[in-house]
């Protein structure tokens, strides 16, 4: 019986870190800007940064 209690602690200790873990991994998408690809994506930041009051009129390197 000891030993069943022990793996039911266990088991359920393991699930609490998986939830955790996808917690964590949801946040961390969250969190991160989407970026959109294609000409039309390069355009639009090209735009933006242009409009910017203190941006530069040429785009600097990454």
């Amino acid at each position: 019986m000891f030993d069943y209690e022990l793996h039911q602690f266990r088991a359920a200790e393991l699930a609490q870190e998986a939830a955790h873990h996808r917690l964590v991994r949801e946040a961390r998408k969250a969190a991160k800007p989407r970026r959109a690809f294609g000409r039309e994506a390069a355009e639009a930041r090209l735009t933006a940064r242009r409009t910017e009051p203190t941006a530069d009129r040429y785009t600097h390197a990454a």
